[in-house]
């Protein structure tokens, strides 16, 4: 089986954090990006090499599929270490792993401490947890690899604790540009929900005061589902088995055609085959089908347990983000929770990493009231943050000279490239929360950005790789942007160097007393540049 270039990447960059001595590393792909095919041929890379591999999941079904698809992309077959079955004495080199058999002493002492080379753990978020701990520091000398999908920084502070470093990461905006993801559009429904008397339980609502919270609404809820979820294939996720299945019979008397499963359903397997072949058009669950379970004709997805945990709201939208034939997007319904609890995660959570974007960008989508694609509507939400941002700069840098003319503050210079991932850099790892060091610091001033202002590794690191790569792209410098800010002249950041250099000359040619006559700074708009050189003269 060909990899996609992505899942190539990923596998490279594995094998060499591995080669380079990082014995836990991290793998970030969204839902429905084929993370699964990725584990299975860095396992076979493994194998080839002598190594025994052990792949770890919270789940039955997640075992069931990775030794599937290990099976149909590689040819080699798995033993199982679960209930009854064990590995021991298999001449297999793959083990799918049952995290709660293993997790008992007398289950891991049946095994040398160097009996597994590899560890590969699915859904990698859950393994900050006890259990997951008693079996690494078992195998403490084995490879790690974690897989999940797109973490929330709290996820990514607490798994920096357990990986040493991040592999890859591919975004879902990535994959969706790329084609191998379906577009989101989010409608935010005109329905305020209250919940502020439920309580909280492990930092997130307890399931069994939504379903309560919930029930006066359900009606409403259903008709608002009549207007855009019709001529749809959706699933409902609920927070309690009572509650889906009150709402199945809910959308029924609204002309839907809606199943229910849960744990207990003896029929579950029929229900989703039927689902699946169009049969139903709705399908509630409470919580049951966040992972394991894979339908790419969903074009709905209606969230009716609301959360602060990003990963488990990814995996719920991850179930109608796959490509089918005939579908053009998925249909994300976004309600009005009132809460004085916490934030929770909304259709901006997908996409922006900064919350002021993720705030403005649910603003935004509240006040528009029909489905706009999540893309389009972050980067209106940039836009509008970026404009306050420079407002705000601008009244600031108003009220105070700078420390050093001829360096430019690292947020100024973010504003100006329109830089949101510099803007909202939160370290994830050790390291990157140290202080610049002295090279850093160094390259920084050289390149024209006052050091004094970067306060860690991790973000002097970033900062240097974009100056870097602004560089190569022929795009204007620090210094550049500076002296054109300085008359006035707005988004600079976003010109090529040739046409920076071109607007510095012609101000220079008249003694640097303003601007060329017939140039409103404010408006202007510089033209397409010829053939870029290097950055050499400024």
């Amino acid at each position: 089986m060909e990899l996609r270039p992505y899942q190539q990447e990923a596998r490279q960059a594995v094998t060499e954090k591995w080669n380079n001595g990082d014995k836990r590393t991290l793998l970030v792909l969204p839902t429905g990006c084929g993370k699964t095919i990725v584990f299975a041929k860095i396992s076979e890379d493994c194998v080839r090499h002598g190594d025994r591999v052990l792949i770890l999941a919270h789940r039955g079904e997640l075992l069931d599929q990775a030794a599937e698809k290990i099976k149909k992309s590689t040819g080699l077959g798995c033993a199982v270490e679960k209930a009854e079955e064990s590995c021991l004495g298999s001449w297999f080199r793959i083990t799918v792993g049952s995290v709660q058999t293993l997790m008992r002493q007398s289950r891991l002492e049946r095994f040398s401490q160097d009996y597994f080379n590899t560890i590969i753990i699915d859904e990698a978020h859950h393994c900050v947890s006890g259990s997951y701990q008693r079996i690494l520091q078992y195998f403490s000398e084995a490879k790690v690899l974690g897989v999940t999908a797109t973490p929330d920084r709290g996820d990514m502070k607490n798994l920096g604790s357990v990986f040493e470093s991040l592999a890859y990461e591919y975004s879902l905006p990535q994959a969706i540009r790329e084609g191998y993801l379906s577009p989101i559009k989010a409608l935010t429904v005109p329905l305020k929900m209250d919940l502020t008397g439920v309580g909280i339980q492990s930092g997130d609502f307890k399931a069994g005061d939504l379903g309560t919270a919930l029930d006066p609404y359900l009606e409403q809820i259903a008709v608002e589902m009549e207007k855009v979820c019709r001529d749809r294939k959706t699933v409902v996720f609920l927070p309690l088995v009572k509650t889906s299945q009150k709402f199945r019979d809910i959308l029924n008397a609204h002309g839907f055609r809606a199943a229910e499963v849960n744990g207990e359903s003896r029929d579950r397997n029929e229900i989703l085959k039927q689902f699946d072949a169009g049969e139903y058009n709705a399908l509630c669950n409470s919580m049951l089908l966040t992972e394991g379970w894979d339908c790419p004709s969903v074009d709905c997805i209606v969230v009716l347990r609301p959360t602060k945990v990003r990963s488990l709201y990814s995996q719920m939208v991850g179930r109608g983000t796959r490509l089918s034939p005939g579908k053009t997007d998925l249909l994300l319904l976004d309600f009005l929770w009132m809460t004085d609890k916490h934030e929770l995660c909304r259709p901006a959570d997908l996409v922006c990493e900064d919350r002021a974007v993720a705030r403005q960008m649910t603003e935004n989508l509240a006040e528009t009231g029909v489905p706009e694609d999540i893309e389009e509507a972050a980067a209106q939400a940039c836009e509008d943050v970026v404009a306050q941002r420079e407002e705000a700069l601008a009244k600031q840098l108003a009220e105070q000279r700078r420390k050093k003319a001829k360096l430019v503050d690292p947020l100024q210079y973010e504003m100006s490239i329109q830089a949101e991932d510099l803007s909202g850099y939160v370290p994830a790892f050790g390291w990157e929360a140290g202080p610049p060091t002295e090279q850093q610091t160094t390259a920084l001033e050289k390149l024209g950005i006052l050091p004094d202002a970067v306060e860690s590794a991790g973000k002097a690191s970033l900062l240097l790789d974009r100056l870097h790569k602004r560089r190569d792209e022929g795009l204007t410098t620090p210094k550049q942007i500076r002296c054109l800010e300085k008359y006035g002249f707005q988004h600079v950041g976003t010109w090529s160097f040739e046409q920076a250099k071109h607007m510095i000359d012609r101000i220079a040619a008249q003694g640097w007393r303003g601007v060329p006559k017939g140039v409103t700074p404010s408006t202007y708009t510089p033209p397409a540049p010829p053939e870029t050189p290097a950055w050499d003269v400024w």
